[in-house]
């Protein structure tokens, strides 16, 4: 499976960004110069798309044509609006279930997540635009197919979808071990959002000062954390247990 539609060519990256395809990450070669180069690292930096500089060779890798020192990804899905996803649920008279992935990086962990999230009826998943996975072949393999079935929406920054979801009436879940709250001690029966962290640091701490509730996973092995998708599963199944109760 592909990992996503390439576009190669400088000229033909930035007719796709101003046509408002769906780019996922750009791939700009090291060094290089010239007027329509920096116009196309202007539009790029302008609609908050992820970029990467990388060796010429890394481009000779990813694009079969004439590069010219630039090479984009499409992503496969359409993302949602955030701000009108949350509405259309709020009115469809359903008790709400939102994810917030702070910056979580490994795709496989992320198609898993999305997978479990489809199975326990969430919403919405909320992903920040830059310094998160892509929405690739591999999320796609590993969700199983859900990746078109559960709405994602890409966001400026976390915290502004937090405090978005605040200001709607959605209580904002921290899944961090920084409490003594265990998740089997925290509600989740109003409309929630639960935020999962990355990989490596977990949630970042301005985001986990602003949430509503913090909780954690007992653990009582001498490992100290689980696997990202397998806590945010067990956190969903909390939800949905506390729900059909």
């Amino acid at each position: 499976m592909e990992n996503q539609t390439q576009i190669f060519g400088i000229r033909a990256i930035i007719e796709a960004i101003n046509a408002n395809q769906t780019i996922d990450k750009v791939f700009l070669q090291k060094g290089l110069q010239g007027d329509l180069f920096s116009e196309l690292e202007t539009l790029v930096n302008k609609k908050s798309i992820n970029k990467s500089y990388v060796p010429i060779e890394k481009l000779n890798k990813l694009s079969k044509g004439n590069h010219q020192g630039a090479v984009a990804q499409i992503s496969p899905i359409a993302f949602h609006d955030m701000e009108t996803l949350v509405l259309n649920v709020m009115e469809s008279g359903k008790t709400p279930l939102f994810l917030l992935l702070d910056q979580l990086s490994d795709v496989r962990n992320f198609g898993a997540i999305i997978r479990t999230a489809e199975c326990t009826g969430v919403d919405g998943i909320i992903i920040q635009k830059k310094g998160g996975a892509p929405v690739n072949g591999d999320t796609i393999k590993t969700s199983a197919g859900a990746v078109f079935k559960v709405p994602i929406c890409k966001v400026d920054h976390i915290k502004d979808a937090l405090f978005f979801m605040q200001a709607s009436g959605i209580k904002v879940i921290a899944a961090t071990e920084k409490t003594n709250d265990t998740l089997y001690d925290v509600s989740f029966k109003e409309p929630c959002a639960i935020v999962m962290g990355s990989e490596g640091r977990g949630i970042n701490p301005s985001i986990i000062k602003v949430s509503d509730a913090k909780a954690k996973l007992p653990l009582l092995g001498e490992i100290e954390s689980l696997n990202v998708s397998v806590a945010c599963g067990a956190f969903l199944y909390e939800a949905l247990r506390q729900r059909r109760d």
